[in-house]
């Protein structure tokens, strides 16, 4: 028998509920069996990016051209609980949020793991006891102010799908012989093995998001977890469901092959913005000047390049019976600033009303304020339907160098957006690195994908010599070249501007938080010449054992 795995952090509070010797020997038996595998893949990564790096292209795998060219093949159908999923709130599985995202309206919970989540010790543990108290209706939640949330009755709640870490991420506060368990395998054996007969018996099942898949062989890796797990605990083939994110440049090459090869699991594929930016410069971060991007803000779903590969998105998961679910509405409201809320309403209707007349079944949300602006966009387009994919559209043909076209893009990077990724980036490092995952920054929800692509375009920037725009979003430092003294200077700005803004004293204060190490992590993974595959990685290495 393979060895369980072993807990080698402080205790947190109940959690001998969750780690009991027969969950830690499913997680024992998930790593003997999956995490050479995972190894395999990682390192297939490095050398699929170095071959990027080679021939600055991609192009879709002649070898599995027969896939795509099947026209017989389709995803198995989507059970009743995922039908329809025409508005999806996501966010940490802390108690406040788990409450308030059941409640919220939406069809789909993304209770996340990964990116929404600082995996303390503690937040993956209390994480998973929030969602075993929210099916056993044994959690409520008490604010500061006193304000009760509770549960409302299993007919009005929403569907939880839960994001796993991704392949890369180590849980090093479970070990088996020695080794930490990849934080995918930890976050989907607890959550499987505690869950999933007790969801089959309430009439949904145990369903996922699937993050940072870059290839099709990475997808066949969580199929045969799919299929162990399954037969270890006794459940059918198909009980699992997992909808992937695409939001990796790579496996926008391989949508196709991705849901075939977990065609008796997948229910969709999400077309995910920020990570997919992301993705994009880290792969082709030394193929010359026409991979640069500007603003992350002027780069909308509009532009050429994020078209083709939205549309290609809905064109696949309609041809193979999967769901095709839109992007983030980031947007939290204002509850001082009313002109603030009616602007932010009006790009988040106009998002989502693209979204649904593009042909996609649904799209995510931050604030269960947005629940009701998402939902008519799409119900204005579905009625009573629960999806559209019988809208196969087929007028959709892209090509490879469709989904690289970034030189079709006229904006130009600005000062004002390298000092928006500064700010934005040490604000979020800060709140991560004391065990908060998701932060209101500006108006804006922003998780660890936000924080990676605001610290990838300063890298990209400075090495590239980027000269920021001189025209009207240029400002005053027009003109300017970026480098590494000139973010080193904003950095530095932006630290004694959050210093005055703390104060020294009080709740809050300045020294009671982790500014300065945030600081130094952003200009690290910004500025060292050897780019950092995540920022995640190092920022693990800072976080405190329990939080």
């Amino acid at each position: 028998m393979p060895e369980p795995a072993i807990v080698t952090a402080p205790t947190v509070e109940r959690q001998e509920e969750l780690l009991t010797e027969e969950a830690l020997a499913f997680v024992g038996a998930l790593h003997h069996r999956f995490t050479a595998r995972r190894d395999e893949l990682l390192t297939r990564r490095a050398e699929r990016r170095a071959e990027i790096a080679r021939t600055g292209t991609l192009d879709f795998l002649p070898e599995t051209a027969g896939i795509r060219q099947d026209d017989s093949w389709r995803v198995a159908p989507a059970p009743a609980a995922l039908q329809d999923r025409r508005v999806e709130i996501t966010g940490p599985t802390d108690r406040k949020m788990t409450v308030n995202a059941l409640n919220s309206g939406a069809r789909i919970w993304l209770a996340d793991f990964e990116d929404a989540s600082s995996p303390t010790w503690e937040n993956v543990v209390r994480g998973q006891l929030n969602l075993t108290d929210a099916y056993e209706r044994r959690i409520d939640f008490t604010d500061a102010r006193g304000k009760t949330y509770a549960l409302r009755p299993a007919e009005e709640l929403a569907t939880v799908v839960v994001r796993p870490r991704g392949w890369h991420l180590d849980e090093r506060h479970l070990a088996v012989d020695g080794r930490p368990v990849p934080g995918a395998l930890a976050d989907f054996g607890l959550y499987f093995f505690h869950n999933a007969r007790r969801l089959v018996e309430l009439g949904k099942g145990p369903y996922f998001y699937l993050p940072k898949t870059e290839s099709h062989l990475e997808a066949r890796l969580w199929n045969d977890v799919f299929v162990f797990a399954q037969e270890y605990v006794g459940l059918p083939r198909g009980t699992v469901r997992a909808t992937v994110l695409i939001e990796t440049i790579t496996a926008a090459y391989e949508m196709e092959e991705i849901l075939h090869e977990l065609r008796e699991h997948a229910s969709g594929l999400n077309a995910g913005r920020w990570d997919y930016l992301f993705s994009l410069i880290k792969n082709f971060r030394d193929a010359g000047p026409r991979f640069v991007l500007p603003d992350r803000n002027a780069v909308t779903m509009t532009a050429p390049f994020m078209r083709a590969y939205t549309e290609l998105l809905v064109r696949t998961c309609h041809r193979r019976g999967a769901h095709a679910i839109g992007g983030m509405a980031a947007f939290i409201p204002s509850r001082t600033d009313p002109e603030v809320n009616e602007a932010a309403f009006a790009k988040v209707r106009t998002d989502k009303e693209r979204e649904a007349h593009d042909g996609f079944d649904g799209s995510w949300v931050a604030h269960p304020d947005l629940v009701p602006v998402a939902r008519a966009a799409f119900d204005a387009v579905l009625g009573d339907r629960p999806h559209q994919k019988d809208r196969l559209r087929e007028d959709v043909t892209v090509t490879a160098r469709d989904l690289i076209a970034v030189d079709s893009l006229e904006a130009r990077p600005t000062f004002e957006g390298l000092r928006n990724a500064v700010a934005v980036g040490i604000r979020y490092i800060e709140a991560w690195l004391r065990g908060l995952g998701a932060v209101a920054i500006f108006h804006l929800m922003e998780d660890a994908a936000t924080a990676e692509i605001s610290r990838s375009q300063i890298w990209q920037w400075v090495n590239a010599g980027v000269v920021f725009d001189s025209g009207e979003a240029g400002g005053e430092a027009g003109g300017e070249k970026a480098t590494a003294d000139l973010v080193r200077r904003v950095a530095a700005e932006e630290l004694a501007a959050i210093r005055e803004e703390a104060g020294e004293s009080g709740e809050g204060a300045f020294a009671a938080g982790k500014w300065q190490q945030a600081h130094d992590l952003l200009l690290k993974v910004a500025l060292d010449e050897d780019y950092t595959e995540f920022l995640t990685l190092p920022a693990y290495e800072l976080l405190d054992g329990t939080g």
